[in-house]
């Protein structure tokens, strides 16, 4: 019973703050003169901070380093547990612009917030949306926005990290700029996927920054190295969280992309695309998935 009026509540409150939020984002967006939309996304940004506040059993913990300068674009990429992840996100101090999934921008009122935000929609099975994202992204980063992205295109149904997609990491090679992983834990227990409930006995939420990994060593066909070397930090930082190996964490733990290949690998000479993994790349002609989900 606890569980059902906690979920009743929460999403009573979360539907409220989303009416209330339409006449924000409209005045933000109106006086936003920044050709990212930095202010207007830094407004639903603030949504989302106040949706974590109005479930009393979250415990959450967020931890740096954080950017110096929050308009040193990277590219930012994270682990997918949960619907809370965005929310629970939206906490670090700075914008980013969002890839998620056509779907969410079709959806009344939080549809409309996330396009007046300037987020990017992808739709999963249109190749030519996927290269669209990796354009838009590209130009938000020259306008000194990060973008952030789920390379696992969808959220794990087990606690474990799951494959990720390369078009990030070659977006990230491709514009020069930096990756900045981040770590999410105990949202698949908060709120699991498929589920409406929330977990009133669900332990503390994590988010950690790690730190930012230089891409100026990297050369394109080194994305998928690049790719899985992050993937291996952002791992290896779950299981230290639980106390466990990083393989336990780790979804693809019999594979040539499993984390203990990768923890300490360097940037190669060269790199071949390994079968089994799909990416995205920057070209209309070219990606086989999304870039987020």
């Amino acid at each position: 019973m606890r569980t059902v009026l906690l979920s009743l509540w929460v999403w009573f409150a979360i539907g409220v703050l989303l009416v209330a939020w339409i006449p924000v984002m409209l005045v933000a967006r109106l006086l936003d003169r920044d050709p990212a939309l930095y202010n207007t996304g830094l407004a639903l940004r603030w949504l989302g901070r106040a949706m974590t506040y109005v479930n009393p059993f979250w415990d959450i913990e967020l931890e740096g380093p954080f950017p110096d300068n929050p308009r040193a674009p990277y590219v930012v990429v994270g682990n997918h547990f949960s619907q809370a992840d965005p929310p629970i996100i939206a906490r670090v101090p700075w914008e980013m612009k969002w890839v998620a999934k056509k779907a969410l921008f079709s959806l009344p009122v939080a549809g409309w917030l996330l396009r007046l935000s300037g987020d990017i929609s992808v739709d999963r099975r249109d190749k030519r949306s996927r290269a669209r994202v990796l354009e838009t992204a590209s130009s938000y980063l020259s306008n000194r926005c990060s973008v952030m992205f789920f390379p696992e295109g969808t959220r794990s149904r087990d606690g474990r990290v799951r494959k990720f997609s390369d078009g990030a990491f070659r977006l990230a090679i491709k514009e020069g700029v930096s990756v900045l992983p981040l770590a999410v834990d105990g949202t698949h227990e908060a709120l699991p996927k498929h589920s409406l409930w929330f977990n009133p006995d669900v332990e503390t939420i994590r988010v950690k920054v790690l730190d930012p990994i230089d891409t100026s060593s990297y050369t394109p066909d080194q994305a998928r190295a690049l790719q899985r070397y992050v993937r291996a930090q952002i791992i290896d930082q779950i299981a230290t969280w639980r106390g466990v190996d990083p393989s336990a964490v780790d979804a693809l733990s019999d594979s040539d992309a499993a984390v203990t290949n990768w923890l300490d690998a360097p940037p190669p000479p060269s790199s071949s695309e390994a079968e089994g993994e799909a990416s995205v790349k920057p070209s209309a002609r070219s990606g086989s998935t999304e870039p987020g989900g």
